[in-house]
């Protein structure tokens, strides 16, 4: 009888596709039953989860520079412990434990990013300290998320592809079915995942094929800086699959603009010209960089001009939901407070009222953390840091979620530079300068980092969720939970890490921070920072919203490097072409889906195979083969790979009446 009832466990048929005229979406469990979700079991291996992937995302982000996303592996960890105990219902409990464990990608995510920097620059920074930003940061992340929560979630349904989250629900699902029905997502996984440990741990084949390959293409990279590169990930494809043709295509414009247009026009314009007013660092001339180099010293600023506009355009979008947030919270705050029963359990939030009070009071600790731990009681410095921090982090919540949302890929990178640029900028203006201005600049903009990495992350849990048909508040009550613990983990691995092997060195790679620390410190000595080239990125988020094209993932695919923005337009060519060739609109809904679950697995996969891959780098097993992949013919065998990969991946997505 058991399972029976495993079989019938299946995601609804418009799980994925925009809703009718009065359609309702109806998700795996019921709204109108209630089902295990938090309790001893769930919330002790969400906490474990926290602890353990924290601690490992931390070390191997340092120590490798590979940051891993924790969702899956964690999803697939609760599958396994709970069909080995054989708990009946798990999928809320399961849901949870991932929900809790996912912390850990998002805290460490925002505290790798730019902590070390604090080391780097020989700036003091205790346990503390660590502790304190990375934690407040996560909690402002979840608290400006909520209020957007049935708008991402819930209106948007359909319009958002949401591939990270519909990866890991693809995965609770087919744990849930077992047997033959999770097949084909475990064959996926088994294969996209072997794929991808191969590439990354003994590099038979090349990660990219680039235009490089070919000697005409060597040509065209070093004369006219125009280059074409794809990386041949399993994951990446899948997740082009899922993203679909439609912002697989966008993304890509962006990209190729910045490439093929910007890149090349750079080199013509400048080639023999010095462009380093805001970084010292660069001594050569535009005409003597590689494509890779222009990309990364210029055009790569545009990119982070643009998502930043497309975040104000996005603010003031929705200022109708935001504004009706607010009011709600305002009458909750005036009523007594009491909890409406006719909301459906799967559309209950925590209270808008506790949010507020919530969020006044994580203000003002941070504003205390400031005046006392950071400013040295200087009220003025305080002030602006807090209204700078609290301005920011509310504004690229809603981006960060988009992009999750559109390609599940968040650039807090991105985003954090620019926080730190006008944090650097702002707090020279006001007076403070040199390494207290250096350390309140990176502890403002590792709160504003965690923040947004939070909110990208839990926008995914929340998807992940309504899909499933769990409770939203109490996903969003043990958030808080997780956030704590794997701050204080984080911060305890990370002074483990300086005492250990210290910062300044090569021994740890933390590459974001590296960038981040260079920066910085020519900002605080008086240097300038790229607006201008944050000012075109600006304009032509403005001139693409105007045209009705979505800003935000044209500027995504500006600053997401090109080798990994092709794949998703491939990816999202497969899901064209196999949902298009029969003339049975049955028949190309069926292979769609058969393709998602696929895709979800090629996710999957590389995400578990991702850490292992890591961990064996980090243990000392590692094989050279740097030498192998300068020889272009490693990148003719990782097209043949990527061929056969491709045509595996469309007929698999054939059904039993496929013609």
């Amino acid at each position: 009888m058991e399972d029976k009832l495993k079989e019938n466990v299946e995601l609804p048929e418009n799980a994925f596709r925009e809703l009718k005229e009065g359609e309702e979406y109806e998700p795996v469990m019921s709204p109108r039953k209630v089902y295990p979700e938090v309790n001893g079991w769930s919330v002790t291996w969400g906490v474990l989860m926290t602890v353990l992937f924290s601690a490992a995302a931390a070390y191997l982000g340092l120590k490798v520079g590979q940051v891993f996303e924790a969702a899956i592996p964690i999803a697939i960890i609760a599958i396994g412990l709970s069909s080995a105990t054989k708990r009946k219902n798990a999928m809320g409990e399961n849901v949870i434990i991932q929900s809790i464990g996912a912390c850990s990608g998002a805290i460490v995510a925002g505290a790798i990013f730019v902590l070390p920097a604090i080391y780097m620059l020989d700036l003091q920074a205790d346990f503390l300290k660590v502790f304190i930003a990375s934690a407040l940061g996560g909690v402002l992340g979840i608290l400006f998320l909520i209020p957007f929560r049935k708008y991402f979630v819930k209106d948007m349904h359909g319009k958002y592809p949401f591939p990270e989250a519909t990866a890991t629900t693809q995965v609770l699902v087919s744990g849930e079915k077992g047997g033959s029905q999770a097949k084909p997502l475990l064959i996926a996984g088994l294969i996209g995942g072997l794929y991808d440990f191969i590439v990354a741990t003994f590099g038979w084949w090349n990660e990219n094929v680039t235009s490089r390959m070919i000697g005409w293409g060597e040509d065209i990279a070093d004369k006219a800086k125009l280059v074409f590169k794809v990386n041949t990930g399993a994951a990446v494809l899948g997740l082009g699959y899922i993203v679909g043709l439609k912002y697989a295509f966008i993304i890509c414009m962006g990209s190729l603009c910045v490439w093929w247009l910007i890149v090349p026009a750079m080199a013509l314009i400048f080639p023999n010209t010095v462009l380093n007013q805001w970084d010292p660092s660069i001594t050569q001339t535009v005409g003597a960089m590689s494509p890779e180099a222009i990309f990364k010293a210029y055009a790569r600023s545009i990119g982070i001009g643009g998502i930043a506009m497309a975040g104000i355009i996005g603010i003031v979008k929705s200022w109708g939901i935001i504004k009706g947030a607010i009011g709600l919270a305002v009458r909750e705050i005036k009523s007594k407070g009491a909890v409406d029963k006719e909301v459906l359990r799967t559309q209950r939030d925590i209270s808008f009222k506790i949010i507020a009070i919530g969020s006044i009071a994580t203000l003002l600790i941070t504003f205390l953390f400031f005046y006392f731990g950071v400013m040295h009681f200087n009220l003025l410095h305080a002030v602006v840091a807090i209204v700078l921090v609290a301005v920011i982090a509310f504004l690229f919540t809603t981006v960060a979620a988009n992009a999750i949302a559109i390609v599940g890929s968040n650039p807090v990178s991105g985003m954090t530079l620019m926080t730190l640029i006008l944090a650097s900028v702002v707090m020279v203006a006001v007076g403070l300068k040199g390494n207290a201005g250096m350390l309140a600049a990176l502890l403002m903009g590792a709160v504003v980092c965690t923040a947004l990495s939070m909110a990208g992350s839990f926008i995914t849990d929340l998807k992940i969720g309504y899909w499933l048909g769990t409770t939203p508040k109490k996903q969003e009550t043990w958030k808080f939970l997780g956030t704590v613990v794997s701050a204080a983990t984080v911060a305890g691995v990370m002074i483990l890490l300086d005492k250990t092997y210290g910062f300044k060195g090569n021994a740890l790679a933390a590459p974001q921070a590296h960038a981040m620390a260079a920066v910085i410190k020519p900002l605080m000595s008086g240097q300038g920072a790229p607006w201008l080239l944050y000012g075109i990125g600006a304009v032509l988020a403005l001139i693409l919203d105007r045209c009705k094209v979505p800003a935000l993932a044209f500027a995504l695919g500006m600053f997401i490097p090109i080798e990994l923005n092709i794949p998703l337009l491939v990816g999202g060519a497969i899901n064209w072409y196999v949902t298009s060739r029969s003339k049975d609109a049955e028949e190309n809904k069926a292979r769609g889906e058969k393709g998602t679950l696929l895709a979800s697995g090629f996710i999957a996969g590389g995400a578990l195979m991702g850490v292992v891959s890591a961990l064996l780098k980090f243990c000392g097993v590692e094989f050279n083969y740097e030498s192998w992949w300068e020889n272009h013919l490693s990148e003719l065998f990782s097209l043949v790979a990527y061929a056969a990969l491709i045509v595996y991946f469309i007929l698999a997505t054939k059904t039993k009446h496929s013609k």
